[in-house]
């Protein structure tokens, strides 16, 4: 079974549809099979799933606020990005907008049209969450986990076999979770954040540990599940995977957010539009740069092209990465600390 054939049933069931689909129905084939109780999944709506205002917050015994002072909010159906260094204030925040830290200082905090202290358990009924680090039962079958937290719910949820071969690990399912490689646990936690079919997803790092077709399969996941209507929010410091993925981005560095947008506009707004030339001069390589707007009627530009011995021509417009070190003045490593 291939990848779509494996996810229509998945969401289809979830939704609640009479008779289950049938096999190679696409996501949106089975979206309008179902009751359409929620919005259309042709795009988002103004109306916001989360508001967030003046919202700051320190820890017990912190000398310093891991939050200060957010204003913003999630529309309903995009996929927003949270994106910062280690240790910036991402995961404090995904915490309280997932009802574990219920006490903040100041500000107010609205989910699913309800202010997030007035909601009960029914809240985890209608929000999904893949944790950074997966945690699993590692005495248990990969099945057996999805079987276990499957019953905690009220709602009717996806077969775990469903699930399991969606995300690429129908071989594992029988194998205990302690014999899992890294990113086979990872998959397995985002498998989990979807096993009710909430409409409101929070991801944090789903890609870490993956091997770059893993990757490509959950992100592909996440680019359906925004078109089937789902609101995700995304917690990361990988800037390529945010590029891709989010309709919005809010920067977040010391615990504040002082910079929120399109990650088209936010390139837009702070790069450079340019065109890097490699070309032989004498012998030697040379690079030159020319301004990108009116490149056609630039004379510089056609005089160094005839000249001289061409190696390379690119555009260089700036990635989200180097916005984000323009804007914030961090630059992030590897592992998402600054550098």
């Amino acid at each position: 079974m291939n990848f779509k054939e494996a996810q229509g049933p998945i969401f289809g069931y979830c939704r609640g549809i009479g008779s289950r689909p049938g096999k190679g129905l696409s996501v949106q084939e089975n979206l309008a099979m179902a009751p359409q109780t929620q919005q259309s999944t042709s795009g988002q709506s103004n109306n916001p799933l989360i508001f967030v205002s003046a919202l700051s917050y320190a820890h017990p015994g912190a000398e310093q606020p891991a939050l200060r002072d957010l204003h913003f909010e999630v529309r309903r159906g995009e996929i927003f990005g949270l994106l910062g260094p280690s240790g910036a204030g991402k995961s404090t925040l995904q915490r309280i907008l997932t009802r574990q830290i219920r006490r903040f200082e100041t500000g107010s905090v609205s989910s699913l049209g309800r202010d997030i202290k007035d909601w009960g358990h029914d809240y985890f009924e209608r929000i999904g969450v893949g944790f950074e680090l997966p945690n699993h039962y590692l005495r248990l079958t990969g099945k057996e986990n999805l079987e276990f937290f499957a019953s905690l719910y009220a709602s009717t949820t996806a077969p775990p076999e469903r699930l399991l071969e969606m995300v690429g690990l129908e071989d594992a399912a029988g194998r205990r979770v302690a014999d899992f490689s890294k990113g086979m646990m990872v998959r397995l936690n985002f498998a989990r954040a979807l096993l009710h079919d909430p409409e409101l997803v929070f991801l944090d790092e789903p890609t870490t540990g993956l091997d770059p077709t893993s990757a490509r399969r959950i992100k592909t996941i996440i680019s359906d599940l925004k078109t089937a209507g789902k609101t995700i929010i995304l917690t990361t410091h990988n800037m390529h995977d945010a590029d891709e993925l989010c309709d919005r981005v809010g920067f977040i560095v010391a615990g504040a957010m002082n910079t929120l947008d399109a990650p088209e506009n936010l390139k837009a707004r702070y790069g450079e539009r340019r065109v890097e030339v490699v070309a032989e001069v004498e012998g030697k390589k040379a690079i030159k740069n020319f301004p990108l707007d009116g490149l056609g009627d630039n004379e510089d530009f056609r005089k160094f092209l005839s000249t001289h011995a061409i190696r390379t021509i690119h555009s260089q417009e700036a990635s989200l990465e180097k916005v984000f070190a323009k804007v914030t003045g961090v630059t992030l490593g590897p592992e998402g600390g600054a550098a």
